[in-house]
């Protein structure tokens, strides 16, 4: 009687399934279920078994007689011990570490409280974790979870036996995972410990990859061998089957299973799976940028997972189906933005740099060569990056040409400069002070990342790209008001302000800085100075007065605290009651009268910012009747007649700070002060005072450093000062090039110096010249000693 088509169709489809698991090299599971075997093309330990056979095959769907797995039985007796056929004796176990009670989880996990976990007689061995059915002799064993050094145990949570009375013990394997209950904490943590012992004894396992291309390293010599390796281990070449196992050891499940990891990532394993998907889809992306910057910033999160991408690439450059193809020449450009990225582990760089001699060997002149070429010179430059390329430069790298970046000049023309993902901040300085023809200032100067509010130098050390980068994306942040950032070029430390040559560029340069100071607020002087001032820097900027000029806005000519310190003066009225705060409070809560307050503060806000449009135009008017008597006076003139009166201040060349002062590590009450770093002195400074109420010359100085994030602290004498500050950092680079450039005064040769010392860090007493007792910087420039230096 023949079988109804359903059947036929379940029949056939269980066969195929079987077929499968067998030429996957799957073993059957055991009439249980439970048992865990490792299958012969994911691991071998190392050291237990002889020359490796060159029969290792990747995971793929088909596979031909000739690229079959070795069978599972002969890998399984280097793996496990054979415990013998059928159950075994429990209670009589010789190789028992750990044996006793435990609950197991139902399967599909405990859905609650009220669901009781199943209680098993669990054996911990050398080789295994089995569980059984009961402890007498010959109970039945229901399963086997093989223990190697990939495995991993989780340690019992608090959470957990908050919401099931129970402490949770998971053990992570290959295919699956025990999660185990007790109700005591100390039997739990016995377990945990006895796993764990167990887990690190075990050998180290490899991949057949490892195993390959230590194979590889060893026969360089013989291209015979080495063709045969390649032609008899499909795991070596591409494939456009998917991949179902890591190419490089990873730990099963993770350390908290509990808790998602970095970024939503799962385990290791499973995202170095994912990202093989990823590589594949590159073959057909239209735009492959965006998908090659998610691939690096997945290395970048994950940085175990920097091998494994560069074996997968390798694999899928090596015997393409289209050599120099639109689809396999992605995979090259991922591997260039790599190379300029992340640098690999001694053992996958040599195996990457064999695979590119290779392939200009297999090709040579063609575009696989020409990115092989490059990815092999980025290898000998690339430094650990802070962030993933931009998309800009992800453009620029798979074209394999520089990028082009925009720093800007006060007062000059932006200027544009190619530079590489490996390009640093004192690079681009460094062409830049040349260019600009500032090789024989005796002054310092410093890239600096700058928005309309915030400004900070960047390190000499800093890779310009990842400056960039990180302009990209703060532009990106919606919530981020302050999103335009710049490149800026600019004065550092000033050294020699008076000798500066009128026609110079830096001239202008120190003329835009000083009014920059001006502006914020770091030149305490009169109103009346400040509107002249403004008026000569209207002059430089549109030489005589005429009513079709241009004028800035009122902030870029005037300092604004300035114009509310004059509101304030003018609106002054008689003292309030001490107690009228207070009722304002105790009424705000209360209605109507919470509303009616409400309702008045807006009016005086209103009312407040109607009077600063006021004032502000009444000093505009004022600035443009001085603008109207500077008639005559040339550009260059009246840069100079501002800086004359800017050095009036004898602050100026200092660059200020704003820090709490604290008197004495136990001081209760900071001060708000502004600390002054000068090329002579550190001052301190009352804000709005011209005069510093203290004052400490570099030969007094003891030592200084940062203590933390934000406490920076000076020693003079026999005083220990502390001062808190979001720029400690800031401080402590500026007072090592000052002392840089007074050790470079003072002793004849750069070479001298000390090289290799931090900020912060005091010479012993061996040095006799109290000034040169703190460590100066190692010299930017040797043998140029006065020109221009550049921030450690």
């Amino acid at each position: 009687m023949p079988f109804p088509g359903g059947l036929w169709w379940l029949v056939c489809c269980r066969q195929g399934f079987t077929l499968l698991r067998r030429d996957y090299g799957e073993p059957d599971k055991e009439p249980d279920g439970e048992a865990e075997e490792e299958s012969s093309f994911e691991l071998r330990s190392k050291g237990a078994q002889g020359p490796l056979q060159l029969s290792l095959t990747q995971p793929v769907r088909t596979s031909s007689g000739s690229e079959r797995s070795l069978p599972v039985s002969e890998e399984m007796r280097s793996l496990i011990t054979e415990k013998g056929p059928g159950p075994g004796p429990v209670e009589e176990d010789p190789d028992a570490i750990v044996k006793g009670w435990l609950q197991r989880e139902a399967r599909g996990g405990v859905k609650g409280p009220w669901i009781r976990p199943r209680k098993y007689w669990f054996v911990l061995t050398q080789d295994s974790l089995d569980y059984y059915s009961g402890s007498e002799v010959g109970a039945r064993r229901l399963g086997t979870l093989v223990l190697t050094s990939l495995c991993s145990v989780q340690w019992p949570d608090k959470q957990t036996y908050k919401e099931t009375g129970y402490w949770s013990v998971t053990v992570f394997g290959r295919k699956h995972c025990y999660r185990l209950y007790t109700e005591h904490l100390n039997e739990a943590v016995h377990w945990v410990c006895a796993v764990q012992k167990v887990i690190h004894s075990k050998a180290p396992v490899q991949t057949p990859t490892q195993l390959l291309m230590h194979d590889i390293e060893e026969n360089r010599g013989s291209p015979e061998i080495l063709e045969q390796i390649y032609r008899c281990n499909p795991v070596l070449r591409y494939t456009s089957s998917p991949l179902y196992a890591p190419l490089l050891p990873f730990p099963y499940g993770s350390s908290d299973q509990s808790a998602p990891g970095p970024h939503g990532y799962m385990t290791l394993r499973d995202e170095a799976v994912k990202l093989f998907n990823s590589l594949q889809q590159l073959e057909s992306e239209r735009d492959p940028v965006p998908l090659i910057q998610g691939v690096l910033q997945t290395c970048l999160d994950l940085q175990p997972l920097v091998d494994e991408i560069y074996c997968q690439l390798v694999k899928q450059t090596t015997e393409p189906p289209a050599p120099g193809g639109p689809g396999n020449l992605r995979y090259w450009q991922l591997l260039t933005c790599m190379s300029c990225t992340f640098l690999p582990s001694p053992p996958v760089l040599r195996y990457l740099r064999f695979h590119l001699g290779r392939t200009e060997r297999e090709f040579p002149g063609s575009e696989m060569a020409e990115y092989g070429r490059f990815i092999a010179a980025a290898l000998d430059k690339t430094q650990v990056r802070e962030c993933v390329p931009s998309l800009d430069e992800i453009v620029v790298l798979i074209q394999r040409q520089d990028m082009l970046c925009t720093v800007h000049c006060p007062g000059t023309s932006a200027c544009t400069v190619a530079i590489s993902s490996h390009t640093t901040a004192e690079e681009v300085a460094r062409e830049l002070v040349a260019r600009l023809g500032l090789s024989q200032s005796p002054n310092v100067f410093a890239l600096y990342e700058q928005s309309r509010h915030h400004e900070r130098p960047v390190g000499r050390a800093t890779l310009v790209a990842d400056v960039l980068t990180r302009f990209e994306n703060l532009a990106g942040e919606e919530t981020t008001q302050d999103s335009t950032w710049r490149l800026c070029f600019k004065h550092y430390g000033f050294l020699d302000t008076e000798n500066v040559p009128r026609d110079s560029v830096e001239f202008t340069l120190l003329f835009e800085q000083a009014h920059e100071m001006v502006i914020r607020g770091y030149v305490p002087t009169s109103e009346d100075t400040l509107q002249s001032l403004a008026a000569l820097r209207l002059q430089s900027l549109n030489s005589d007065f005429s009513t079709h000029a241009p004028v800035p806005r009122p902030e870029e000519l005037f300092p604004v605290h300035a114009l509310h310190s004059r509101l304030r003066a003018s609106c002054q009225g008689p003292p309030r009651c001490p107690g009228a705060r207070l009722c304002a409070g105790l009424l705000a809560g209360a209605l109507p009268w919470g509303h009616s307050l409400a309702k008045q503060q807006a009016e005086q806000d209103q009312k407040l910012r109607g009077r600063l449009r006021e004032e502000g135009a009444s000093v505009m008017a004022a600035i443009v009747d001085r603008w109207k008597l500077l008639q005559g006076m040339g550009r260059a003139e009246a840069m100079a007649a501002y800086l004359a009166l800017v050095r009036e201040w004898p602050g100026f060349g200092s660059t200020l700070f704003d820090v709490d002062f604290h008197t004495s590590p136990e001081g209760s009450c900071p001060q708000r002060l502004w600390l002054g770093v000068g090329a002579k002195a550190v001052s301190l400074y009352k804000p709005g005072e011209a005069e510093p109420f203290d004052s400490f010359c570099y030969g007094r100085i003891s030592s200084f450093g940062v203590s933390d994030s934000s406490t920076f602290h000076l020693s003079v004498g026999d005083r220990d000062l502390l001062f808190e500050c979001s720029r400690v950092d800031e401080i402590a680079q500026l007072l090592h090039t000052y002392l840089t450039s007074l050790g470079t005064r003072q002793t004849p040769p750069r070479e001298e110096l000390a090289d290799g010392c931090r900020p912060g860090d005091s010479l012993d007493s061996g040095l006799p010249p109290p000034q040169q007792r703190l460590c100066p910087a190692s010299a930017p420039w040797r043998g140029q000693p006065s020109a221009g230096s550049f921030p450690i």
